[in-house]
């Protein structure tokens, strides 16, 4: 019943198969199962309970609001959820609460989603592995499956001591986890230089970024607000596309959303290719990029060649710059963004009171940890008078010229583009960790910032499991607002290459074990 899609599960709640309660406690059980994977900050068990019990009585009534009435979803922690802690993985939100639900929280609600809890991430999103959380990192659950060789220990007493296991990915690593892990259907992640798609690829799951403008950003904890976008994270594109259709549209508290009306789609299946055109970006194959991914990706162009699409090598000059140019425009929104974070209107606030100043040194010292601080520094010192023009304004420049690529390709008749995720597959967390965030970052988003400066549609599709049993994603990126385009192309990929499910028998078979009366209680 898990495993099963959001229309799947949907028509079984609307039959009676299951109720909204039970799924609501087996995905509750299976959280308490996996605890040890770190997917969840908050666990909001009674909140979720009540909205099950909610959209049981909708069922029996036949007043159903939606296609997510009673189905299971879990938030990244970055987003507003009134009377649910919200914390960004920092200690500097430890204990937040907000009185508003972010616009995309809202509209899931509204179509009667269960909210499960607030999922783990990098402090304030920054970061590509989630492991610099103030709450510890989250574990890979593939690390964890039948398919892997690395073969991490499932046995709950020597967990802490297990050391062997991948990391997910991120900054949306607690929602790539969750919807691998099959405690939740759907998860929110944002994106902004390749945070859902990231994570997507390193855990076997559809990660898709919307077009800059089509889903609202308010209540979204801004990093950086001209390419912050929030992604949905699903097990098949087609749930990618009923999420999309919930979020998607207009909203008056974000005046960058698109006015256009937003029309939702069910996709069609691609029979014939022949019209299609694929674009191969030659700047993506690049020293770093692992063996078995470039197999993956060639592989995957001469699928789509024998199914009649016509497959070009096509160039986007100015990739080799996009990267430091993300970097110099991310530090910068950065540090414009954590000023807020000051000590005295919410959040942490420190005991210093020798001086304002002291109070919001102090503050910000005790709430930050060093990559947040160190992103600070730097995109001040970008922002400097003597350094504006050097850095900030040329940064933005050269954004324009990598949006103009990317247009440019577009309108010359390629239809979506091909190329890989990440550069390998989930690496081991001690492996990780060797290198700091910044040089990790840089390695991790250097295939998809680019889609985030341009504002452009992508989506991350699982392709191909690794010799070593780990997945291995492959992107799309469409023209803007082509969401629909974008999917399909990806749906017939999806179809073609039937990724397998990850084998978590052992966990899943655990769940037997837990009965479904328990009261069990989540600590944050």
């Amino acid at each position: 019943m898990l495993r099963a899609s959001i229309r799947e599960i949907s028509t079984a709640l609307k039959e009676g198969q299951v109720s909204p309660t039970e799924l609501c406690q087996k995905c509750l059980s299976l959280i308490k199962a996996t605890r040890f994977l770190n997917a969840y900050i908050t666990v909001a068990e009674e909140t979720a309970l009540k909205q099950a019990e909610a959209s049981e009585k909708r069922h029996k009534q036949g007043q159903t609001l939606g296609l997510l009435d009673g189905i299971p979803v879990a938030v990244k922690d970055n987003f507003s959820t009134a009377g649910i802690e919200t914390t960004c993985a920092s200690l500097m939100l430890k204990g937040y609460v907000p009185p508003f639900n972010a616009t995309v929280v809202q509209k899931m609600l509204d179509q009667g989603a269960v909210l499960l809890g607030k999922t783990n991430l990098d402090e304030f999103a920054m970061g590509s592995g989630s492991t610099d959380g103030a709450f510890g990192p989250v574990r890979n659950p593939w690390s964890y499956s039948r398919q892997s060789r690395g073969k991490c220990t499932q046995n709950p007493k020597a967990q802490n001591e297990d050391t062997s296991w991948f990391v997910t990915g991120g900054s949306s690593g607690g929602s790539a986890a969750a919807v691998s892990s099959f405690t939740c259907f759907a998860a929110l992640g944002s994106d902004t230089g390749g945070s859902t798609r990231n994570p997507a690829s390193l855990c076997g799951v559809v990660g898709l970024k919307p077009t800059y403008g089509l889903v609202s950003r308010h209540g979204l904890i801004p990093l950086v607000n001209s390419m912050d976008v929030p992604g949905i994270l699903t097990r098949c594109v087609d749930d990618a596309a009923t999420i999309l259709g919930v979020l998607g549209g207009h909203d008056p508290k974000d005046s960058t959303t698109v006015q256009d009306p937003f029309q939702p789609f069910q996709l069609p299946s691609l029979t014939k290719l022949k019209n299609l055109r694929i674009g191969i970006p030659k700047e993506y194959n690049i020293p770093g990029l692992s063996r078995e991914t470039l197999t993956v990706w060639s592989k995957a162009a001469d699928l789509f060649e024998k199914a009649g699409a016509s497959v070009v090598d096509v160039s986007l000059p100015h990739t080799g710059y996009s990267i430091v140019c993300y970097h110099v425009l991310c530090a910068a929104e950065v540090a414009s963004n954590m000023a807020r974070f000051d000590g005295l209107e919410y959040g942490h606030r420190s005991s210093a009171d020798k001086s304002t100043e002291a109070l919001y040194a102090a503050t910000r010292r005790e709430g930050f940890n060093d990559v947040v601080r160190g992103r600070i520094l730097s995109g001040n010192y970008f922002l400097l008078k003597q350094n504006y023009e050097k850095y900030f304004l040329k940064a933005q420049k050269v954004r324009r010229l990598i949006a103009t690529d990317f247009a440019k390709l577009f309108s010359s008749g390629v239809d979506i583009l091909l190329t890989p995720t990440t550069l390998s597959h989930a690496v081991p967390y001690i492996e990780f960790i060797k290198e700091d965030n910044r040089t990790r970052s840089t390695q991790d988003d250097i295939f998809t910032q680019a889609a985030n400066m341009a504002g452009l549609p992508a989506v991350s599709v699982p392709s191909a499991l690794s010799e070593e049993g780990l997945p291995i994603g492959l992107q799309f990126i469409g023209p803007a607002f082509h969401e629909l385009q974008l999917l399909t192309v990806a749906k017939w990929f999806e179809n073609q290459v039937q990724f397998p499910a990850i084998q978590l028998e052992r966990i899943m078979d655990h769940l037997d074990t837990v009965s479904h009366q328990e009261q069990s209680t989540f600590s944050s």
